[in-house]
């Protein structure tokens, strides 16, 4: 019957094929108006129109699952590659800060030194300049000297007396010394 379709049918889409080609269309013959009569469709190509559009419908629902999880793998790939990146940056900046650091603190603790150094040779020409007013002086006249002299901590406490003949000299210093423990 006309009306009927083909279980093979059913399974069919209209998709076109590539290897077909265009054919010139035929020149419109003009229309006559027959009466059909229209026959209700039978059962068979309500269920045959039926289960094309079942199969259909699950074919586009496979068509938007696969696109979704493919966007999903994607978006995956790329957070991991953005938080690999991101941990790459964030090592590369600690490494720069820890580099600085040391970097500063070897030049502090060098500057500091140089400083030390510094005090020590006032102090070291101090001294020698007493000793050779001293001993110049002790073979001139005759007196002695007396003195002492305590480290504590970062510190320096000197104290000296000096006698000569009637005359007394008393030198006392505290010097500190700019040094961290």
């Amino acid at each position: 019957p006309k009306g009927e379709m083909l279980v093979d049918e059913a399974y069919q889409t209209n998709e076109p094929e590539k290897k077909k080609k265009k054919q010139p269309k035929p020149s419109p013959k003009p229309k006559v108006e027959e009466k059909k009569p229209s026959l209700p469709p039978s059962d068979k190509v309500l269920a045959a129109t039926t289960i094309q559009k079942w199969w259909r419908g699950r074919l586009v629902q496979r068509t938007l699952f696969h696109a979704a999880l493919r966007a999903l793998i994607i978006q995956n790939w790329w957070r991991k590659t953005m938080a690999r990146t991101l941990e790459k940056k964030r090592r590369e900046a600690l490494r720069s800060m820890v580099l600085q650091t040391r970097a500063s603190a070897t030049l502090q603790s060098w500057v500091r030194m140089l400083l030390v150094r510094q005090h020590y040779s006032r102090l070291l020409n101090a001294v020698r300049t007493i000793q050779v007013s001293w001993r110049s002086h002790s073979c001139h006249s005759q007196g002695f000297f007396q003195g002492s002299y305590e480290l504590m901590g970062n510190q320096l406490r000197l104290s000296l007396d000096i006698f000569l003949g009637s005359h007394i000299c008393r030198i006392s210093d505290c010097i500190h010394f700019p040094i961290k423990n």
